[in-house]
């Protein structure tokens, strides 16, 4: 009998830690379309307090398990419906655990096409191979001459046959195929070679020319380089079993014959040992393969995405400079350095494009136009791009800076991916339809620097560049991550309701896009909302919307103090109780630690508002609106270091880390070219997860342990003793040596330059 929800529930309560209540409880919250962010935020009696994180773990799982549930009703209905299903079978299918297992126990029922196995049964063979099994003391050949007709000519095709019949029940024996892939699993090897004749054209991948290790512990950066590199028509990648193993017959082999009992010296099983052999060769070999380099494919994905959602979630969170008066400059050489001046609030209120570099080399009209903006509009902070001409365009301005009085403007180095992105899309063309392109990447630069989170969630979140293979991994999957991470990015930071855009209100807990353009519409023709309580007239915001999204906006100095922090209006009853008990009216209130840690949280608990959320009022309240994101803080860069070229060993710099993988991170340290912090350098001990030492934005001291300028390579170290070369792995963990963009993919290679694991590996990959 298939397992039911229940099931499902206990499943996923063991893999996030916690009871089967409290996920049915989610499930349910899921179900009626409750939001992570609000589950996790304000109904934390109903789930025992889950938190983001294991929700969103419950809320994959949840989807893989019931398409495992739908899969396992649909394949019961086809073998019921062939008249194949025995209690024994049905238990089988309902003890599967995963996808895999479960086709594996469906394969011999799967209807398929016309086989080689079936053309030899139509022609009379099944009975041969089953005499074959059943009696190895007579040669095969001898009880094949008994089955010769017109359609088997001679005892050759009478036994291949049968061979093919036996092969193709060791093809789809689901307990024979479980054993074989967890030996693989435990004992294979990935191998990677170079193609012939791309030496030169693969440099990049020249650390897995002849490489090889095993299968179960091959870290995900390293499997995912050795497949771009077999994509890239520069490496052969396999799968290899036993290539140690001097017996003629292979250990999968010997699993095979101990399944069908074969391993005397009668004829019967000497023919059958070819046959087990022929059967790995020609299928099992080959289909087990795939299996495992799908395996490893999917678990090379999820270490990726799991990288790139980490590193973006900490770039969407980093410190914003705040609401100051900024330029915007994004270099560029022989197209001039773009110019855009924003007030506090991101406004739009100058523009211009200089030519301080060849052919114009206008140097001393670009510092004057930029030092008349500055003054005009009293920037306080100059954002620059990091792209090209960004190192050459920091020395104009620090040069002009220095001949400022002061106050002078802050100058900081801002990582400018997904800007172009943003500056052809529908979003900046709505914000800035008289605006030139180019010139909207410099408002983005501004932007970003003034509040990171609301700019760049306005730009495709696989194009802000902070992860390793992004182009890779299954996009449906990366997609569903990214966009998690900065709904629970926005909703843990809170935003205001009468500055935000469309971009940011979208991403709010229960708005969508057309909910948010439709506040925005309301907003700006009714003016701004004065109460939460106004969002109710938005045309087609209901009820539910409102009780998702209310408590992640704030209304600061509007009608009702507590719009401005994120206690809930549902819970208004309970916070003007505690207001009340302190004899204060709420805005006085608000903020005041010592008053509110007098009270005893068990006072203000009813029927409908438990424990946590008294707790998480009183954290409000003494809080109220706090921002999570860290202080502002900037790196500077070594005046007179502009190229990798500037670089020699031992040198002692400042940067900031751009991009944490698993293999280490990534530093900009004002050279074009992001340095590498392999993991074995990131601190004076073992470091497992880069993560536990850096997070993207962070600022960092390091020191350069290795430059190569051809490959475009830095090492670095963050250790005290100054590092030492962290070997292959260092130099290896990323083809593209972090360089702030992805190469782009060549053609898929020919089946000819694979072989036949190659050709079926690139249909798989294709059909996935």
């Amino acid at each position: 009998m298939a397992t039911t929800a229940k099931p499902i529930a206990t499943i996923i309560a063991s893999e996030i830690k916690a009871t089967a209540a409290q996920v049915a409880a989610a499930v349910e919250l899921i179900d009626g379309g409750a939001t992570v962010p609000f589950i996790a935020r304000y109904r934390k009696e109903a789930t025992g307090g889950l938190d983001d994180t294991q929700l969103r773990v419950l809320s994959e799982r949840l989807t893989y398990l019931r398409e495992l549930e739908a899969r396992r009703v649909s394949i019961l209905d086809s073998v019921r419906g062939q008249g194949k299903l025995t209690d024994e079978l049905e238990g089988k299918i309902a003890a599967a655990a995963t996808k895999a297992e479960l086709e594996d126990i469906y394969l011999p029922y799967k209807p398929k096409r016309r086989t080689k196995a079936e053309i030899a049964r139509e022609r009379g063979l099944g009975p041969l191979a089953e005499a074959i099994l059943a009696d190895r003391s007579i040669a095969p050949a001898d009880r094949a001459a008994d089955f010769l007709d017109a359609e088997v000519p001679d005892v050759k095709a009478a036994l291949e046959g049968a061979r093919d019949i036996i092969a193709e029940s060791m093809t789809e024996n689901a307990d024979l195929l479980g054993r074989l892939r967890n030996y693989m699993r435990e004992t294979a090897f990935l191998r990677a070679k170079v193609v012939d004749g791309k030496h030169e054209a693969g440099a990049k991948f020249s650390d897995y020319f002849d490489h090889s290790e095993r299968w179960a512990t091959a870290p995900g950066h390293r499997a995912l380089a050795m497949l771009r590199g077999w994509n890239e028509e520069i490496l052969s990648v396999d799968i290899v079993v036993d290539q140690v193993e001097l017996s003629p017959h292979k250990p999968v082999e010997r699993m095979i014959a101990a399944a069908y009992d074969v391993g005397g010296q009668m004829p019967g099983d000497k023919w059958l040992l070819d046959v087990i052999g022929w059967t790995w060769r020609v299928k099992l070999s080959l289909s087990l393969s795939l299996d495992l380099m799908r395996e490893l494919r999917e678990r090379a994905e999820e270490e990726a995405i799991r990288v790139f959602a980490r590193n973006l979630k900490d770039l969407l969170l980093a410190a914003p400079a705040g609401s100051r008066p900024t330029m915007g400059l994004d270099p560029g050489i022989r197209t001039g350095v773009k110019v855009a001046v924003v007030d506090g609030t991101g406004k739009l209120l100058d523009t211009s494009t200089v030519y301080p570099f060849p052919p114009k080399n206008d140097l001393r009209g670009t510092q004057a136009e930029l030092a008349t903006l500055v003054r005009k509009h009293k920037v306080e902070l100059i954002a620059i791009g990091n792209g090209t001409g960004s190192r050459e365009t920091e020395k104009l301005v620090a040069d002009m800076l220095a001949q400022m009085p002061a106050p002078k403007p802050t100058k900081v180095i801002v990582s400018e991916a997904g800007a172009s992105v943003y500056s052809a899309s529908e979003t900046a063309a709505a914000e800035f339809p008289n605006l030139d392109v180019s010139l909207r990447g410099a408002v983005s630069i501004a932007r970003r620097l003034q509040d990171p989170l609301a700019e760049l969630v306005k730009i495709e979140p696989r194009s802000i560049g902070v992860g390793q293979y992004q182009h890779d991994v299954d996009q449906s999957k990366l997609s569903r991550s990214l966009d998690a991470v900065v709904e629970d990015a926005v909703n843990a930071v809170g935003v205001d309701l009468n500055t935000a855009s469309a971009s940011l209100l979208a991403r709010v807990s229960g708005l969508g896009r057309s909910s948010a353009e439709a506040v925005v519409a309301h907003r700006n023709a009714m003016g701004p909302f004065s109460s939460r309580q106004e969002l109710l007239k938005v045309p087609r915001l209901g009820a539910r919307t409102f009780e998702q999204c209310a408590g992640f906006l704030r209304i600061p100095n509007g009608s009702e103090p507590l719009d401005a922090s994120a206690v809930h209006p549902e819970a208004y009853g309970v916070a003007k109780k505690i207001v009340a008990a302190c004899g204060r009216d709420a805005r006085s209130l608000m903020g005041d630690s010592a008053a509110l840690r007098k009270l005893d949280p068990r006072v203000f608990v009813d029927e409908r508002f438990g424990l946590p959320t008294v707790k998480d009022i009183l954290a409000e309240l003494e809080k109220p609106g706090r921002d999570p994101r860290p202080s502002f803080k900037t790196a500077n860069f070594a005046e007179g270091i502009d190229d990798i070229k500037d670089l020699t060993v031992g040198m002692q710099l400042e940067g900031t880390v751009t991009n944490v993988a698993a293999f280490g991170a990534f530093v900009d340290i004002g050279v074009h070219q992001d340095g590498l912090v392999h993991v074995s350098q990131l601190a004076d001990r073992f470091v497992k997860d880069p993560h536990e030492v850096v997070k993207a934005g962070d600022v960092v001291r390091v020191r350069v342990t290795e430059v190569d300028v051809a490959r475009k390579r830095i090492g670095l170290t963050m250790r005290k003793d100054g590092g030492a070369d962290s070997g292959r792995e260092a130099r290896g963990g990323a083809p593209n040596g972090g360089k702030r963009s992805q190469p782009a993919h060549s053609q898929k290679p020919k089946a000819s330059d694979q072989g036949a694991f190659g050709a079926a590996l690139m249909e798989a990959m294709k059909k996935k």
